[in-house]
């Protein structure tokens, strides 16, 4: 059982001299915990109001730097006295946070790396127990928050945000937190932090995932704080007429809606649509959910608009248009930050199971570029000027995954050749020659191939392609017949999960599915899924990860400026100088074609696509 940690014992450091000793201490002791204290979750805009230290269990301390004497008031009172000064405690903490010969122990310290080079100082040589985590355990639950961690490992509970802040309406930013309650939850979250590292660092080694830690996800920490603080620069003007566009699209599509419908509703409103579709219209497969109201989900009116009824394909075009609108062209001129005048977006490094990243504040990875109004959207991320934005985006590269891993010689051969993989599959399918094969044919084959890694069923494919179920199902079966790698590799893949509990990707990610047991057939159906995907998506990711690890110095090597901005899956966005274009392209390009090397020797060479442009949308 872990030792019982006490909150009342931490120090509240408040003046010069008692700092230097702990600074020195943490340098003797060549490890410390490190932890801020800020006024925002956006570490962009966020003020720092404390930090956190801890050189060993139960040996921690707050320091306080802007906390003010609220007594709760929002508006604040003066500042509370017996602080250090922000440039003083920083000009202490600096030597510290910058010597690579002591480890920094942080959690998610991709936060706290990016309000500290707000301030002039970097975190040099440093571990992150999100990250240590998310290496061992992705999929295993809980998910790799502190809390959740520090009950599964120290059966502890820390003293929660909201104990300290409180909750809504009277929630306070914390520099109005009192010093003792500040102290107690800003120093437990170091003190948490340290025994967290010490129960799961050994775990690397012993697990055989230190090489996935160490390449793949703790050196991409100062990468993507670096992108997020650069940011990109939106067009507000084509935004707010977007916006104007979309309004006017959604008001037809409701006309037209109210046509069907033979009455007026609130479109929006799932009880009244489902009572006009299953209710009033008598249109078949409705379910009922749990409170008793008819299912509307995009899948149930897909369904019924693959069918051929006119309804409830306008519904799903409305609720596409609407949604671009709200998340996108309203929304997105909110993001700009006041003082960079570009939109800073955040990415999650430890929220798939995969290993992808997520971006959120605002989502720029959900963007729908298969639509003309999604890539409207695109086109109003653009270059500042004398500059170009670049795309470099990965050709069909989980597809180039599945090959190696699959082994299947006639998707290599083709890779090799470089020829058209969605024409040579159709014509291995379908006995079609590849020279003036009909548009059609290879579309269909284009969604074989990749509906085939996402584990897609018959009646999947039938929907995709407007086509019967059992044709659907014979397309499937000759795809198998075709290539039995595919097939083998699959069956393999849910064997793994079934007696490991996890798949691994080409470099050693472990993605857990530990419900692929189930004794319930969704469940476990799902998860087969997953398992077969997941060391195909997994390895892209991963591979996208080392490119991304390795461009910033390829780059300075290069002695260009060109600079990283955006990852959306398998693409990478840059800003580059006009004049630098033709010589960051072949730069980038290798970093991206070469990112395997030399752990793994692909079987199948990698290509990128790349372009710049005045306009995200233009760079594609």
């Amino acid at each position: 059982m872990a030792e019982k940690i006490d909150a009342s014992a931490y120090a509240c450091i408040r003046d010069a001299g008692t700092l230097k000793s702990w600074v020195d201490e943490a340098l003797a002791a060549r490890l410390v915990a490190f932890d801020t204290e800020t006024t925002s979750l956006d570490p962009m805009r966020a003020d720092l109001v404390g930090f956190s230290l801890a050189t060993a269990p139960g040996r921690a301390a707050y320091v306080p730097l802007a906390h003010k004497s609220g007594n709760g008031d929002l508006l604040g009172g003066g500042m509370v006295e017996g602080q250090i000064a922000v440039r003083e405690a920083l000009a202490l903490l600096k030597p510290l946070l910058d010597n690579p010969a002591v480890l920094k122990i942080g959690h998610n310290l991709k936060y706290d790396l990016a309000v500290m080079r707000r301030h002039g100082v970097d975190i040099v040589g440093f571990d992150d127990t999100m990250l240590i985590s998310y290496a061992l355990d992705a999929g295993m639950g809980r998910g790799h928050g502190m809390d959740a961690l520090a009950e599964k490992w120290l059966g502890h509970t820390p003293i929660s945000f909201d104990d300290v802040t409180g909750t809504g309406k009277n929630r306070i930013t914390f520099d109005l937190v009192a010093l003792d309650k500040a102290t107690a939850y800003a120093a437990e979250d170091a003190d948490v932090t340290l025994r967290l590292w010490r129960v799961l660092k050994p775990r690397l080694a012993a697990e055989g995932m230190t090489a996935v830690y160490e390449r793949l996800e703790r050196p991409l920490v100062p990468v993507i704080a670096a992108m997020e603080a650069r940011g990109i620069s939106i067009d507000r003007q084509i935004l707010s007429r977007l916006s104007g566009d979309l309004a006017q699209g959604a008001a037809a599509l409701e006309e037209d809606i109210y046509r069907l419908a033979g009455e007026r509703f609130t479109v929006g409103s799932p009880k009244q649509l489902g009572d006009i579709l299953f209710g009033r219209m008598g249109l078949p497969g409705g379910a009922k959910t749990k409170t008793g109201q008819w299912s509307t989900t995009a899948q149930v009116l897909e369904d019924l608009a693959a069918e051929g009824h006119e309804l409830p394909r306008k519904i799903v075009d409305w609720r596409q248009l609407t949604k671009l609108k709200s998340t996108y062209t309203d929304a997105l001129p909110g993001y700009v930050h006041p003082q960079t005048h570009r939109v800073h977006t955040s990415y999650a490094l430890a929220s798939t199971t995969t290993g992808r990243l997520s971006s959120s504040e605002p989502n720029l990875q959900n963007i729908p570029v298969r639509t003309a109004e999604g890539r409207k959207i695109r086109t109003a991320f653009v270059a500042e000027p004398g500059n170009l934005l670049l795309s470099a985006d990965y050709s069909q590269i989980e597809l180039r995954v599945l090959a190696h891993v699959a082994d299947i010689p006639q998707l290599r051969q083709a890779f090799d050749d470089g020829v058209d993989i969605h024409a040579m599959t159709a014509s291995e399918m379908f006995g079609v020659p590849v020279a003036g094969m009909p548009a059609e044919v290879r579309r269909r084959a284009k969604a074989i191939n990749f509906g085939i890694i996402y584990g897609i069923s018959a009646f999947g494919l039938a929907n995709q392609l407007s086509i019967p179920r059992e044709e659907a199902g014979d397309y499937i079966k000759r795809y198998f017949e075709r290539f039995p790698g595919i097939k083998e590799y699959m069956e393999a893949a849910k064997a793994q999960a079934r007696d490991k509990g996890y798949v691994e990707t080409i470099f050693g990610r472990r993605a857990h599915y530990p419900e692929i047991r189930s004794s319930n057939p969704q469940v476990r159906a799902f998860n087969e899924r997953a398992a077969i995907n997941a060391p195909i998506q997994g390895s892209a990711a991963d591979i996208i990860r080392r490119a991304m690890v390795r461009m910033d110095a390829a780059l300075a090597e290069a002695e260009l400026t060109t600079q990283m901005l955006l990852q959306v899956h398998d693409e990478l966005v840059f800003e580059t100088p006009e004049g630098e274009t033709d010589k960051a392209i072949p730069v980038i390009r290798a970093v991206m074609e070469n990112a395997a090397m030399p752990a793994i020797d692909l079987a199948v060479p990698l290509k990128v696509d790349a372009r710049a442009a005045k306009n995200w949308d233009e760079a594609h």
